[in-house]
């Protein structure tokens, strides 16, 4: 249980910081860089993939098989 909530965090701070230099880059297309341009800087730059990583690191931690536990009342 721990690990599940320690891969969320972390995998949300990821996508945080992924997803804020995604539109911190998105300068780039007011300096004339087309949209094709823009797509092909941030799948190279690694701090725009830390996006990816993250929501990979949520997936995991939300959809991670085990046993299932029913609530009864």
């Amino acid at each position: 249980m721990v690990l599940r909530i320690f891969l969320f965090l972390l995998g949300f701070g990821l996508t945080i910081i992924g997803f804020t230099f995604m539109i911190t880059y998105l300068n780039l297309t007011a300096m004339g860089y087309s949209t094709g341009d823009y797509l092909t800087f941030i799948f190279h730059r690694f701090e725009c993939l830390l996006a990816f990583i993250g929501i990979v690191l949520i997936n995991l931690s939300l959809y991670k098989g085990g046993k299932k536990v029913d609530i009864h009342l």
